[in-house]
């Protein structure tokens, strides 16, 4: 029997495994709910995908035996420098309820067991990878260029609805389950009734490769499983059974249940599935939905309509893995080169770069104190830009040392800060039990030294300081009044305390 090795630290160059997304909401779950989906092969096979390969090799020792192996036994196959990785594969799969919990002997649990090997041989006569519908000659079946273009065309049209919603573009409108979803997420946010804008989430959402960004909508469409009344069991075992279908073949919804036939519509509108027309019994499992875990690519190459560029999946989806493939030149004039002809990517320096000229394959614009602060008002943060900026540098800027000019992201961190300048945070009032919270407002850019004292009678009850710089405490109930109560108090040359009401500046920034 092969021992688990693992070396005792991890190299610099080699990146470390990150657990999947997934795991953790599958953890979460009940004994119940996880033995119930481990009676599909097909889910068996998927999550054994995503784990890493301490798990997977801890999985397929155990697999073929007939009986529990004591715990010693076990310990005994792990080297000296591994059982700390030992221990922790461990837990992971004890926690997913793969291998039963128990200090002597460790055995997997026999569901999975039996499912596993079943989906490994072959045997059985389950559903659970899916029914290829009969061919018919009447209806052919769709390539994979159509299956690629359809699920490209419907994922781009989330994404560029997410960086242009708000702005003075109109892009397409997804549907309402989609825009929903970008709600509930927190990607995308209303304010007072306005159209959604991008939140600094959404954002960050946009760095990540397409992969990640898929798994953290299906992730919040897990979460929303029960208030839409959902069997969670049915939905994750549909998803895992798209994972294992054959891309650009046709497969029969008669043996999907109906809670998966519910999901066909939703699916259909993220780009997972196509469809002839919604009432079909028949769909077609795109590329996203096929390498939902799996390593692969889930989006193919974007042609821009009207040329024979094509630029690659990760630029299209904004991976911030871009690397060599990156588009982006940042002079110390704060001027902008973006050599690209996607929309997408155009989109997006929009949110925090004034466009000035726009060539077939070539954008220029500027990076303004007026756009960076358009964009800190989205949410999105200097910190945000700065690595967008890094992300998808040009090839010829990376070999500057260091990549950004310095002084360009001092100047957008400066930026933020004008805005940033004073903070609020709520907490209790020791000082006055009338007052049932307060108000701390903290402003970094302010060097007078603060104090508590005695203020004027009408304030008394108010409002009042603590001998820490920058710091004022105010009633919350009169925090629409600041101009009336807000005041600070400084210690003079001759050692008296004086109280000045707060510049107009710092009341402005604090009403607005």
């Amino acid at each position: 029997m092969p021992s688990v090795q693992a070396p005792s630290s991890t190299p610099p160059d080699i990146p470390q495994i990150v657990p999947h997304a997934l795991l953790p909401f599958l953890r979460s779950q009940s004994q119940n709910t996880l033995t119930r989906l481990y009676q599909r092969p097909s889910s068996c096979l998927s999550i054994l995908r995503l784990l890493g390969p301490l798990e997977r090799q801890l999985i397929m020792n155990l697999l073929w035996l007939e009986s529990a192996i004591p715990v010693s036994t076990m310990a005994a196959w792990v080297v000296p420098d591994g059982k700390k990785l030992y221990s922790e594969a461990l837990s992971v799969l004890v926690g997913l309820h793969i291998v039963q919990n128990s200090t002597v002997k460790l055995a997997l649990n026999p569901t999975f067991k039996s499912s596993f090997r079943q989906a490994i041989t072959g045997g059985g006569t389950t559903a659970s990878f899916g029914v290829p519908a009969e061919r018919d000659e009447k209806r052919q079946p769709v390539g994979i260029d159509s299956l690629d273009a359809y699920a490209l065309e419907r994922w781009e049209t989330i994404l560029h609805y997410m960086v242009s919603s708000g702005q003075e573009q109109l892009p397409t409108k997804p549907s309402q389950g989609v825009l929903y979803l970008l709600q509930r997420s927190g990607l995308m946010q209303s304010t007072n009734g306005s159209n959604l804008q991008i939140t600094s989430a959404g954002f960050q959402f946009l760095l990540h490769s397409p992969h990640d960004q898929l798994w953290s909508l299906l992730l919040q469409y897990l979460h929303m499983a029960e208030e839409r009344q959902m069997d969670l069991v049915e939905v994750l075992s549909f998803l895992f059974m798209l994972s294992t279908m054959e891309l650009g073949r046709e497969y029969t919804a008669d043996s999907l249940s109906e809670t998966q036939k519910a999901m066909l519509e939703d699916l259909r509108d993220y780009g997972l599935i196509w469809q002839r027309k919604g009432s079909s019994k028949y769909f077609s499992p795109t590329r996203l939905a096929t390498t939902l875990t799996c390593q692969s690519p889930p989006l193919p190459t974007s042609t821009t309509p009207g040329t024979s560029v094509t630029t690659s999946s990760s630029e299209v989806a904004l991976s911030s893995t871009a690397g060599p493939q990156g588009f982006i030149i940042l002079e110390t004039n704060y001027r902008v080169y973006a050599y690209t002809n996607n929309p997408l990517q155009t989109a997006v320096l929009n949110l925090f770069v004034t466009m000035k000229y726009r060539f077939p394959n070539l954008v220029v614009g500027m990076l303004t104190r007026d756009s960076v602060r358009r964009a800190l008002g989205n949410g999105i943060t200097a910190d945000q830009i700065i690595s967008y900026l890094v992300a998808h540098a040009h090839p010829q800027m990376r070999k500057n040392n260091p990549l950004l000019p310095v002084t360009v992201q001092d100047q957008i961190r400066l930026w933020e800060l004008e805005r940033n300048r004073l903070k609020s945070a709520e907490g209790p009032s020791s000082r006055n039990p009338s007052l049932s919270s307060t108000s701390i407002y903290h402003d970094p850019l302010v060097q007078a030294s603060y104090t508590r004292t005695s203020l004027p009678k009408r304030i008394t009850n108010m409002c009042w300081h603590m001998q820490s710089n920058s710091v004022s405490f105010c009633g919350k109930a009169l925090q629409s009044g600041l101009s009336s109560v807000l005041w600070r108090v400084t210690r003079t040359s001759e050692g008296s305390l004086r109280g000045d009401r707060a510049h107009p500046d710092i009341l402005t920034m604090l009403c607005s």
